[in-house]
């Protein structure tokens, strides 16, 4: 008899399902995987920006591979984030590594509508990011299987645990509802440091 794999209701594997006890990543974590995600391949560039973009603007994986360039103003130093799921669109301050990835990205890709391109030119799809992701994490040595998702998430882990306002951290991240967002204070450690001295 085959060996099933329990679901989610959404009808993907669950963590146990997938040798993970949680959905994020810590920063050390993120760290390491975006550093691996810069020494692999012809693509190293591109998977560096796009795991570091990623993980500091908290993008969902259909917002990563439809980040289009005139979304980003290297002038201003400005990403301008278009959120799906009915999310808030924000402006998000670029940070000097950013910069110089996106500014080598455009360098070589001059005229590409998108900022992320496949090995054929076009736009990356969802399926390659997933691949792009879990080879960086098996470079980074993680122990468990790593998906987009997870860098999303440690956005919001790592803001929680800078002990950011809940309102900031739900309009970094385009939450509609605040209720998705009280999942990161929720289970942020940092919240309960000075309870016992």
């Amino acid at each position: 008899m085959a060996k099933t794999t329990k679901k989610n209701p959404g009808g993907r594997p669950t963590n146990a399902a997938m040798g993970r006890r949680r959905e994020h990543l810590t920063p050390q974590e993120a760290a390491r995987l975006i550093d691996a995600a810069g020494v692999q391949g012809r693509n190293a560039l591109r998977d560096r920006a796009l795991c570091l973009l990623i993980y500091r603007h908290g993008l969902r994986a259909s917002e990563a591979v439809g980040l289009a360039w005139d979304q980003v103003d290297l002038e201003e130093r400005v990403l301008h984030v278009v959120r799906l799921k009915n999310g808030n669109p924000a402006g998000h301050p670029l940070a000097d590594d950013e910069c110089e990835l996106l500014k080598a990205l455009r360098a070589r890709n001059r005229g590409a509508e998108y900022v992320f391109l496949s090995e054929r030119g076009t736009r990356l799809d969802r399926i390659n990011l997933g691949r792009i992701v879990r080879r960086a994490g098996e470079a980074a040595q993680l122990s468990f299987r790593v998906h987009p998702h997870m860098l999303r998430h440690a956005t919001g882990y790592y803001l929680a645990n800078r002990g950011a306002h809940l309102r900031l951290i739900q309009d970094y991240l385009g939450h509609r509802s605040i209720q998705h967002t009280v999942l990161y204070t929720r289970l942020a450690p940092e919240r309960f440091a000075n309870l016992w001295g």
